[in-house]
């Protein structure tokens, strides 16, 4: 079977993680091909705070079959709006 497009792959697996979460993803932040069809790392607002810098997200694996289909999805981490990853830099 064909892969879906990446552009629809995206869609997809906000729509999908939507409608499990209760919750409009604010951002997809990556997306990979595997061998049974696409994986993303999907941003979701957890917690809404004022300021909004200290509202909390978290970065959600997507796991998508080739057409589309939600396969699976598990939390990473979480957190704050204003926080910076820290690559040793």
């Amino acid at each position: 079977m064909d892969r879906v497009p990446a552009a629809d792959a995206v869609r997809y697996a906000v729509e999908q993680l939507t409608e499990l979460l209760g919750r409009s993803p604010e951002s997809v932040s990556a997306l990979r091909p595997t061998k049974d069809g696409w994986t993303a790392q999907v941003e979701v607002l957890e917690i809404e705070r004022i300021p909004e810098t200290t509202s909390v997200l978290a970065s959600y694996e997507v796991a998508l079959g080739a057409d589309g289909q939600l396969l699976g999805y598990e939390r990473g981490k979480r957190y704050t709006r204003a926080q910076v990853d820290d690559n040793g830099n």
